[in-house]
């Protein structure tokens, strides 16, 4: 499935890089369109921040969405929530990927590279990718008042 209707990019620190490879090149074979942030050879002293920083400036820039690795995925996560206009959501299995974006309009995908298969790393993608936003109003409302959080 080809999924072109937004800018899909992905980034990963060192401990991700693998599993963002395998990611990356499964997405390809499926007809997904990325482009990909990341050095081409793991970086051991780079630092997820700036991973975080150098991806959501691309997403706020072209109105995409991303997808984020890190060891745990929690600090590459905590980075990317702490730039106004995203919301990232840890996924750690394809429900929590299917409500981050069907209830939150999640626009940041974030995967623990040390913890995730790459099959079910890239299943947990694919849910996030595919699922739209519920557009339902409770859910727009919750998403206004945690925009007003954004400082």
């Amino acid at each position: 499935m080809e999924n072109t209707d937004k800018s899909i990019f992905i980034a990963t620190d060192h401990a991700g890089f693998n599993l963002k490879e395998e990611i990356k090149n499964k997405l390809k074979e499926l007809g997904y369109l990325l482009e990909d942030l990341t050095p081409n050879q793991p970086e051991p002293a780079d630092d997820y921040p700036l991973v975080a920083q150098k991806l959501v400036s691309e997403i706020l820039k072209n109105n995409g969405r991303g997808i984020l690795l890190c060891g745990s995925g929690n600090g590459i996560c905590m980075a990317a929530n702490k730039i106004k206009g995203i919301r990232a959501a840890l996924g750690y299995n394809t429900q929590a990927a299917k409500w981050a974006r069907t209830d939150e309009d999640a626009n940041v995908l974030c995967l623990a590279g040390a913890v995730l298969s790459p099959e079910y790393a890239t299943t947990i993608t694919k849910f996030f990718l595919d699922t739209p936003f519920s557009n339902e109003e409770r859910y727009k409302r919750r998403i206004e008042e945690l925009t007003k959080l954004d400082k």
